[in-house]
Order: structure tokens, then C-alpha cells, then sequence
């Protein structure tokens, strides 16, 4: 009721300004002229503005009752408004179907652009309101303006009235000719159309926006369609009515304009037209592997192929021979039917209320075997009868992978390989092809099941044992590993060993079967004179993994252990000085905490090489891929850490002990704990006052070249401290050695 009494109101108010007084500066005879342009803020109204008579904004007089907001581009997205088929077939699909074609005018934006300068067709009938713009010149010479009054006459001064309305644009020039030649001679005269009148019009039925409308003269019915907004959801698309009087101008289908661009059926609008907006027809949807799934308003009789038509066709995955057709029959059950999308299938006769459902192919290969992994060409293979594992991989060949080659040719790039790494880069090159285990998958048809079934895949492509060759099925899948893609026996699994120091052929070799760390050392040429064994350093990348983790837990303990620890001391706090103390000490343990975690394990493994020992006295262990032997040139210096005055490094000597390495750093300091002093042997091993290799004390031990002597500060002083003690000790466990060392002291 609010709605139509402001529209009326607004009707009110633009026949005021047409019948009385002037409008923007017009003469009272002159209807102000009303044409559409962008504004900032996307408003709507039935009358044109005072200020701006040449301004139409198109809008409901009560924007609340369309529900309706502007976004950020100046556009108006209407609330959704229900349609029941549309609820009805989201139960039946799960999604809810677009209605075909009303998102053209949900998105539509609020204000259109202007008219007043677009071509005049010839067939414009003039009327009242529309300024003529006379020009002549010859025996005469005019450049006059005149506006067609409401009797559809225009006044020309020295020639008198001139009756104009009715006539077409293409026959004005003439007439008004006709009527100067009555008083003139011997001139040229040219007639144009300058500022259009307004019309009003009225949109009414199941439209967006019902109401009355004043629009340019030059509008047509599609103009007017859009500005109201198109149809309501329950409105119809197809049989939209320009009505003039009591005759029906023309119907318009906007499927036509939508599906093939066809606008014959639009017509230009007069003062007082009527667009009838119909209830919607009959509706159907189509579903799944169409390009454009929506609801479409049946005309006239339809089948399944029109249907499939406004939907655009089928998509390139849908398939054929299970489409289903969901129906109401007599408004009182539902019944689902299927049929193949042939010729007869496209002729079925669809009803109001119909879901058609079209459905996607099956992935599924009827005839291929897929070889995948580490072979040299992954892909599918069409399946012959008959076929077996050495038709699908002929060649050995085939299974030399493209990454393998890419690595190579990329290793020969320098930049590629950064400084220090090159022989890491060679052990990368190495990847070989796991020939002892290949395996096939296949369905089993009887209960839809995996099955695998394991080969040897070097007696089928390297040996040809055709008790390997294994026949293949369509569906089966072949795969091929490397030999890092699945942990081999270690008597088969490639061993790569780096060799550095004083070696006479150092570098990186790859170990035969079974081959141990002396032998390989033997093979490759044995050491040079200055090899210092005792110092060997002994790296293996499994023994770093295990130490990583030891460490982490091991400081994820500690650090429980120091929040424990700090919680019980917090409760006894009694002081300022204490409660300072206390935050200083939790600092410093954090601080301690952090340097730790820097800690990176070296995967050292002790070899427990005598203080004498050569080249045959190098164990015996078995290789394992990733192991690295570095033997050290002979050093000539005895290192000493600590609390001592002068941490340095001096000239190792025979005769000299301990405490005189010590005593030669100046001794220790008032802070040094002697009885928790330690010695880091150049074997990585450690030995202390505590441990069973010197029963009294360290003093008048005798070190060999490389040991460092570490004097610790006394961490008994604090709680904490004395903690860290205990701590530390881990550290030589790890073999972290003298880089624990260097941590703790920066």
C-alpha cells in the first residue's frame, strides 16, 4: 500500500511540472526533457528532479521494499526472492539452480546512460515536447528553436503555426518547408531534432520493479524491461506484452535475445504503453553435464533435446546411456525414469516440473595399462591381447628416468653446484634402479578389491626369464622403483663413500658387495706418510639422524626440567633481591638454552684407534651409503679451553703433561673446577678425572697431537648451574666435540 501511494504521488508531481510553470528554466508550453544519466548514489524515482530536468533515475519509491542495497561499483543486487520449483529441485540435486536468464537484471546497474545524443531513427514520430531545430539559409537566413506544443503545432515567427505531431522524422524537413515556401523563395531548409520529449509508461504483472515510469521518447520496450528491473521470479520471460490501448503492440520472448541475439520483436514506446509482465509458464531443469545447468521456462510444446538447447548442449565429459528424468505425475507423486540420450531419448516430451539429470563418463580406462615410477617415460599403453610385462618396458632403456638426465646436464653447470658440495653432488647423480622388486596392482573383478603382485624385474628386462613375464589385464598398473625409493637388502643397495684427508686417491668411490671400511681404504691406494690415524674422523649420516634426535629429546627434557626447576625456586621468593636474581638467572638459563639448540650432531663415530695405530689397525665395519672418512694431517699442537688465563694453542711435545699444557695457559683461575677438568681426545673420544682410563687425576696424563684440554668453570655455585654440569656430558655422547665447546663459550 506505501509503495503504490508514493509511486502515485510521484505521478502526481511529474503531471504538475508538465501541466503548470517551468521546469529547469522552460517555457510553460514545454514538457522538460527527460533522459537517463549515471549518478553518484544509484537511486530511482518516477519524476524528474527540478534541478535537473534532463535527469531520469529509475527507482521504486520505496527502495526497502525491493530489499535491495548498492554495492561498491554502484550497482543494485536485489535480494533473492523465492520460487518453490527452485527449493524443490535443490532437495532433489543438493544445489540450488540458477532461474535461466535473471541474473541479467539482478547485477543490472541502477542508472542507465543518456539518450539525448544517439541517433534519430527516420520513422520517429514527432509529439508534443520535442524541440525542433530549424536552420535556412538562401533568400533567408534562420537558426531557430521551437518546441512542438500540447495541440502538436510548433509557431515559426513571419510564417505562423505548423502542425507537426504525428509526423515521421524523415518526412519533418518537407512539411515545414512546405509551410515557410508559402511566405519565402528560393531557400534551403534543414530540420533535426534537438532535446526529445518524455513519456510516461507503466510496468505492471509479475515484473522486478512494477510501476510508473517516465523515459525517454526514444525508448523502446527492452529499454523499459531492463529499467523495471526484468521479471520477478514468478514472473515470465517469454511472453512479455507492449500494449497500447486495448491492442496487443508486440510480445517479446526474451529467450529469443538471450539464446541467438534476437531483438525483431522489440518496438519504440509511446506516452501511456503498458508492459505486462505474465506469470512464468511451465518450468523444467536440467542438471549435471550441461554447460549452462539452470531452470528454464517452457513455451509451447518441448522435449528433452530443447531443453538440452537452452542449456547450451552437452559438455564434453557427459555421457550418453544413463540420463535420468525426474517427474511429478498428477500433482501427486514423484517418479524418476531413465533413457538413452539417442534420437528417441531427445524426442521424450518434457512437462512442467521435469529434472532432467545428465551425468559425467567414468574415469575409468577400458583399455590401458599404466607404467609408472622409475621409468623413463610414465604413461598410459593401450592393452593388446596377449600382453605382457616385457611388451610394456621392451627395453632397459625405458627406465632411465628424465630427472636422471636432467641432474646430469645440470651438474655440468658450475653454478648449479656450490662451492665444497661437488662430491655430494656426484652421490646425488647416483640413483639406480631398484632391479630385484617391481610390482603390478589390479582390481579384482570378483569383490572389487586391490590386489599386488611383486616381480623381479631384472629377470624379466635384464635376463629375459620368461617365468617372470608376467601377462598384464587392462586396468593394471606397473610400477618401477629405485632403489632409495625402497630400502633393499644392504648387500644390494648402492654404497657411496667419501674419502678426504691424506689419502693417496682421495675422493668418492662406490663400495663393492660387502666391501669394509679398511678394505675400501686398501683399494683406493692407502694413505700418505703424513696421515694422522689416530686423528680419523669417521662420519656416518644414519648415526647423525639417531644423534639429532637424541638431542632434541634430550632438550626438550632439559628444558622441562629448567621451568620445573624455576616454578619451585619462584615459590620461595621473599625479597626484591631475590625476585631480581631470580630474573637474571632465568635469563641466563635461556640464553644458555638457546646457544644449545644451535648444537648440530656431526654423526661421528669413535673408531677407538690406538695412540700408534696405522692403516691396518682401521676396523673392520661394514659401509653404508653416505659415509664419509676424513684422516687429518698430522697436527702439531695441543689446544687448552677454559678458565684458564690464556685459552691458546701450543706446540705438542712428548714429555709434556697436562699440567703443563695448563701451566703454560697461565693455570687456571679462582672460578675453574680442576676435579670436572676433561680431555677431548683428537679421536673424538673423552677422558676425565671421573672416567676408568686414569684412576687419580688428569695432571700427569701425556696427550697426544690435537687433544684439547677443557678446564669448566665451577657450576656448582648455582643450582642451575650445577645442572648444566650434568648436562654438558651429553654432549660428548653426541660426538659434538669441540663445536659444543665453541657454542657454550660464545
Amino acid at each position: 500500500m506505501r509503495r503504490a501511494l508514493v509511486f502515485t504521488l510521484a505521478f502526481a508531481f511529474a503531471s504538475a511540472h508538465a501541466q503548470t510553470g517551468s521546469v529547469g528554466g522552460a517555457s510553460s508550453t514545454q514538457t522538460p526533457q527527460i533522459v537517463v544519466q549515471p549518478v553518484q548514489t544509484p537511486t530511482i524515482t518516477n519524476a524528474p528532479r527540478a534541478a535537473d530536468p534532463g535527469l531520469l533515475q529509475l527507482v521504486p519509491a520505496d527502495p526497502a521494499a525491493r530489499g535491495t542495497r548498492p554495492d561498491a561499483n554502484g550497482e543494485r543486487d536485489a535480494a533473492p526472492e523465492k520460487n518453490d520449483f527452485q527449493d524443490f529441485i535443490a532437495s532433489s540435486t543438493g544445489q540450488k539452480l540458477p532461474l535461466y536468464g535473471y541474473d541479467l537484471f539482478r547485477r543490472a546497474p541502477s542508472t542507465f546512460a543518456p539518450v539525448e545524443n544517439i541517433p534519430v531513427t527516420p520513422d520517429y514520430l514527432i509529439g508534443p515536447g520535442d524541440e525542433l531545430l530549424i536552420r535556412a539559409w538562401g533568400q533567408i537566413d534562420v537558426d531557430y528553436r521551437a518546441t512542438v506544443d500540447r495541440n502538436g503545432a510548433i509557431s515559426i515567427p513571419r510564417v505562423g503555426t505548423v502542425q507537426v505531431a504525428g509526423l515521421k522524422y524523415q518526412e519533418l524537413s518537407v512539411a515545414v518547408k512546405q509551410a515557410v515556401s508559402k511566405n519565402f523563395r528560393n531557400f534551403e531548409l534543414l530540420v533535426t531534432l534537438g532535446q526529445l520529449r518524455s513519456i510516461q509508461i507503466y510496468v505492471v504483472g509479475q515484473a522486478h520493479r512494477p510501476g510508473a515510469y517516465t523515459v525517454s521518447s526514444l525508448s523502446t520496450l527492452v529499454n523499459a524491461v531492463f529499467a523495471a528491473g526484468g521479471p520477478s521470479t514468478r514472473g515470465s520471460m517469454r511472453a512479455i506484452q507492449l500494449k497500447r490501448g486495448t491492442q496487443v503492440v508486440t510480445e517479446f520472448d526474451l529467450y529469443d535475445l538471450l539464446l541467438r541475439g534476437d531483438k525483431s520483436k522489440d518496438a519504440p514506446l509511446l506516452p501511456g504503453d503498458v508492459i505486462y509482465f505474465p506469470p512464468a509458464g511451465p518450468l523444467a531443469a536440467v542438471s549435471g553435464n550441461v554447460k549452462n545447468p539452470a531452470i528454464y521456462e517452457l513455451k509451447g510444446p518441448a522435449s528433452v533435446v530443447t531443453l538440452v538447447d537452452y542449456a547450451g548442449g552437452l559438455t564434453t565429459t557427459a555421457q550418453v546411456k544413463n540420463v535420468t528424468i525426474e517427474r511429478i505425475e498428477n500433482r501427486d507423486t514423484r517418479v524418476v525414469d531413465q533413457f538413452t540420450l539417442d534420437a528417441g531419448g531427445m524426442a521424450r516430451t518434457v512437462k512442467d516440473g521435469d529434472l532432467v539429470s545428465v551425468y559425467p563418463i567414468s574415469p575409468k580406462f577400458e583399455n590401458a595399462v599404466t607404467l609408472r615410477g622409475n621409468v623413463a617415460l610414465p604413461l598410459r599403453h593401450p592393452f593388446k591381447d596377449g600382453m605382457r610385462i616385457r611388451d610394456l618396458i621392451p627395453e632397459k632403456e625405458a627406465l632411465i628416468t628424465r630427472d636422471y638426465y636432467q641432474r646430469k646436464n645440470s651438474a655440468v653447470l658450475a653454478d648449479s653446484v656450490p662451492q665444497g658440495e661437488l662430491a655430494a653432488s656426484v652421490r646425488r647423480l647416483f640413483d639406480e634402479i631398484n632391479w630385484d622388486y617391481a610390482v603390478i596392482e589390479r582390481q579384482n573383478t570378483d569383490d572389487l578389491s586391490s590386489i599386488l603382485i611383486p616381480f623381479n624385474l631384472g629377470k624379466v628386462v635384464l635376463e629375459g626369464d620368461p617365468s617372470h613375464n608376467l601377462p598384464l589385464r587392462p586396468g593394471d598398473i606397473v610400477t618401477v622403483f629405485s632403489k632409495s625409493d625402497i630400502n633393499a637388502p644392504a648387500g644390494r643397495r648402492p654404497v657411496v663413500v667419501r674419502l678426504e684427508g691424506e689419502f693417496n686417491h682421495a675422493g668418492v668411490y662406490q663400495a663393492l658387495q660387502g666391501e669394509s671400511l679398511r678394505q675400501l681404504v686398501m683399494r683406493v691406494g692407502g694413505v700418505t706418510p703424513q696421515a694422522y690415524v689416530f686423528g680419523t674422523e669417521f662420519m656416518r649420516e644414519s648415526t647423525k639422524k639417531q644423534q639429532e634426535e637424541r638431542l632434541r629429546q634430550a632438550l626438550i627434557q632439559y628444558e622441562q626440567d629448567l621451568q620445573r626447576a624455576a616454578a619451585t625456586r619462584a615459590r620461595n621468593v621473599t625479597s626484591a633481591e631475590d625476585a631480581a636474581s631470580l630474573k637474571a638467572e632465568a635469563e641466563a638459563q635461556q640464553s644458555v638454552l638457546a646457544r644449545l639448540k644451535r648444537l648440530q650432531p656431526t654423526g661421528r663415530i669413535v673408531l677407538e684407534l690406538g695412540e700408534d695405530s696405522t692403516l691396518a689397525n682401521i676396523p673392520e665395519i661394514p659401509l653404508e651409503d653416505g659415509d664419509r672418512l676424513v684422516i687429518p694431517y698430522r697436527p702439531a699442537m695441543v689446544s687448552v679451553f677454559g678458565t684458564v688465563y690464556n685459552e691458546a694453542a701450543f706446540l705438542h711435545k712428548p714429555d709434556k703433561t697436562v699440567s703443563d699444557y695448563v701451566a703454560q695457559a697461565g693455570g687456571t683461575r679462582k672460578e675453574a673446577d680442576r676435579r670436572s677438568m676433561y680431555v677431548l681426545r683428537a679421536d673424538g673420544s673423552v677422558i676425565s678425572n671421573q672416567g676408568s682410563f686414569f684412576s687419580s687425576s688428569l695432571d700427569g696424563a701425556r696427550l697426544m697431537p690435537g687433544d684439547a684440554i677443557v678446564v669448566p668453570e665451577d657450576l656448582t655455585r648455582t643450582t642451575w648451574m650445577k645442572d648444566l654440569k650434568d648436562f654438558t656430558q651429553i654432549f660428548y655422547q653426541f660426538g659434538l666435540g669441540a663445536a659444543a665447546i665453541k657454542v657454550i663459550r660464545d
